[in-house]
């Protein structure tokens, strides 16, 4: 059976395990030959990503609501743990390690009903679509996986309840994310007579296949042609050299005057960060990069529902 899945399903096929020896239904310990497991996993199907809270692919996140840290790292340090039972602390698989030595990324498990599995009795507690987005924002928002229990019914089927709030979350991520505002905007880096004589400036492209991003420099400003009105500032770091931002500012500003300020930590994949709607000229971001190089690869702003900025 495990060896069909895998070659059916290996690419989209996740392994889940958490290496505790379990009771057997004869009350005797069971133990579990995990290495074993992985082995033929790795054989069959070296595509398939293996859970666990120490990895080696993908790891928990800690809890079951469906919520990354703030920070979140995809480093963590496995060195002394064990799957289970001798994991590390629920806070440390939350956030990860800054100085981590293993990419592990987490994975952000909630179901949408308050248990993993379908009862009658929840068809009126289904999380609604905005539950869903706000989830979606402290998950995928903070640069960590989601991953969306939905249980069938005893038809075999997914309830309607779930569906219609499933389709209303589809909704809600297109219609709030269609229209990125800075397609008519200006970016820029700040140059300053100290980081023409100090850093070495080298030119630098915006795709994801770059293998090196070099202009040493921490700060870019956005400019609009006219006044814009936002109240989301997404973010993507250039993930395939790794994660390296710890902490960042974005300063909103209407003509020279700053009216407001954005702090994050850690950016990742994709960090989403919603604000009161302010109505502005221009902002600026500021970095602090533990390699000295500015890694962002993408920026996005948008104007989303009032009733979706982060709770």
């Amino acid at each position: 059976m495990l060896k069909e899945l895998l070659k059916n399903y290996g690419p989209i096929w996740e392994l889940w395990w958490d290496g505790a020896n379990g009771e057997g239904p004869n009350g005797k310990k069971q133990v579990y030959d995990w290495q074993r497991y992985e082995k033929t996993v790795r054989d069959i199907s070296p595509s398939t990503l293996i859970f666990s809270d120490i990895g080696p692919d993908i790891r928990w996140v800690g809890n079951e609501k469906g919520i990354a840290g703030d920070p979140y790292w995809n480093f963590l340090d496995t060195t002394g743990f064990k799957r289970g039972l001798g994991a590390p602390p629920t806070d440390t698989l939350n956030q990860g390690n800054y100085y981590g030595k293993q990419w592990i990324p987490a994975e952000c498990d909630v179901s949408i009903r308050p248990g993993w599995f379908w009862h009658e009795k929840e068809n009126d507690k289904v999380k609604s679509a905005e539950q869903l987005f706000d989830l979606y924002l402290k998950s995928v928002g903070r640069g960590a996986n989601l991953l969306l229990n939905v249980p069938p019914d005893r038809r075999g089927l997914i309830h309607e309840k779930d569906s219609i709030s499933l389709i209303g979350f589809k909704e809600l991520r297109e219609n709030n994310f269609k229209e990125n505002i800075l397609k008519g905007a200006d970016t820029y880096y700040q140059f300053s007579q100290k980081d023409f004589r100090s850093k070495p400036l080298l030119l630098r492209g915006f795709d994801t296949t770059a293998a090196y991003y070099g202009i040493n420099l921490q700060n870019f400003i956005v400019d609009f042609k006219k006044p814009v009105t936002i109240n989301c500032i997404a973010l993507k770091e250039a993930i395939h050299l790794g994660q390296t931002v710890r902490k960042f500012s974005i300063v909103l500003y209407n003509g020279d005057k700053p009216i407001g300020e954005v702090q994050g930590t850690s950016v990742g994949r994709k960090r989403i960060l919603t604000f009161p709607t302010t109505t502005i000229t221009s902002f600026r971001v500021y970095l602090e990069d533990a390699q000295g190089n500015d890694n962002i690869r993408g920026i996005a702003a948008y104007l989303i529902d009032d009733k979706l900025i982060e709770k």
